[in-house]
């Protein structure tokens, strides 16, 4: 089905309404409703394009080594150990990297018929993306819609209940579409 939030930008930018403001998609706009593109990714632009080694030449499968090894990096720490034992690769949007994940977590995953958690509510082509990679998908309860927070007691609950060797697609931050995020204390309960 036709994405809910994406729809409504369709009929903002339609609207003539001189006072209109599209809060729909998590992207900075101008006052003419354009992309407004924030200094910093001008200034990489810029240094990008100047710099005379920069080409158009295919990357590797895996992506630019700078670019997954520097994720690494902030993600793991520069003196993990867990640097040499993890391998990242770069994809096209999250959307690029969950089919990724979804299409490797169904050939290489055991046990090989577990089901993949999404929350709920959830982006609107998740369940799709899991479901065409062969999964099963299920729901974890995520948002509690009276206080309009977290729903930490249930979404413990739904993990706990999930058979061993489970897979749950958790949103790192900016949760979509709630924009509920965990709290630093609420991570670690998740973890554990």
């Amino acid at each position: 089905p036709a994405d809910g939030i994406l729809k409504l930008s369709v009929l903002s930018r339609a609207d003539s309404h001189p006072a209109k403001v599209d809060l729909g998609v998590g992207a900075y706009r101008d006052n003419d409703g354009n992309p407004w593109v924030l200094p910093v990714v001008r200034e990489a632009e810029r240094r990008l394009h100047s710099d005379p080694n920069f080409n158009h030449e295919y990357l590797g499968v895996g992506g630019l080594p700078a670019l997954t090894s520097g994720a690494q990096k902030l993600i793991f720490g520069k003196d993990s150990p867990a640097q040499g034992r993890v391998y990242s690769m770069q994809t096209i949007s999250g959307t690029g990297a969950n089919m990724v994940a979804a299409v490797f977590l169904k050939q290489f995953k055991e046990p090989s018929d577990a089901s993949v958690y999404i929350s709920k509510p959830t982006w609107g082509n998740h369940r799709s993306i899991f479901e065409t990679a062969g999964h099963k998908v299920l729901e974890y309860r995520y948002c509690n819609y009276e206080t309009l927070k977290l729903d930490i007691d249930g979404m413990l609950d739904d993990m706990r209940a999930a058979p061993m060797g489970q897979i749950f697609v958790l949103h790192a931050c900016a949760h979509n579409p709630t924009g509920i995020d965990p709290t630093e204390e609420q991570w670690r309960e998740i973890a554990k």
